[in-house]
Formats: structure tokens, C-alpha cells, sequence
């Protein structure tokens, strides 16, 4: 039996609403979404869609690939 890579996204959004000196309410409100969702892509417990990745790199001035990767973990 083989065993596949598991693979994650990884953020940099709390770095990024550091260097603009934002709360997590902050973002989310220039988003459109809600502070928990923000809290819950930074803490990896949800994926954001393409559209609202797009609007949170705008909204903090990075491209979407500065925001968001993918990390492969080998599988155990």
C-alpha cells in the first residue's frame, strides 16, 4: 500500500496585518467577511476560496502567492 504527501496551506496574513498595524476586525471589514473567518484562515482551520484570497491580498498589498502557500508533508 503507498502512502501520498499530505498537503496544507500556509499563511503569512498575520505577518502581513502586522506590518499595516491591523486587527483581525480590521481586515476582515475591509474584506467583507467576518473576524472569525480571518481568525480561522490564520490558524489553518479553513481554506479561503479563490475570490476572498484575491480581496486579502489586495487588501494588504501583496500578491496572492506572498499570502498563501502550499506545504507538502510527507506522509507517516
Amino acid at each position: 500500500m503507498s502512502h501520498l504527501n499530505t498537503e496544507h496551506l500556509v499563511t503569512t496574513m498575520k505577518l502581513q496585518r502586522a506590518r499595516l498595524d491591523l486587527t483581525q476586525a480590521e481586515l476582515a471589514e475591509r474584506a467583507g467577511v467576518t473576524r472569525k473567518s480571518i481568525n480561522a484562515i490564520e490558524t489553518g482551520n479553513m481554506v479561503p476560496s479563490t475570490l476572498l484570497a484575491l480581496k486579502l491580498a489586495k487588501v494588504l498589498g501583496v500578491t496572492v502567492e506572498e499570502l498563501f502557500s502550499i506545504e507538502v508533508l510527507p506522509a507517516a
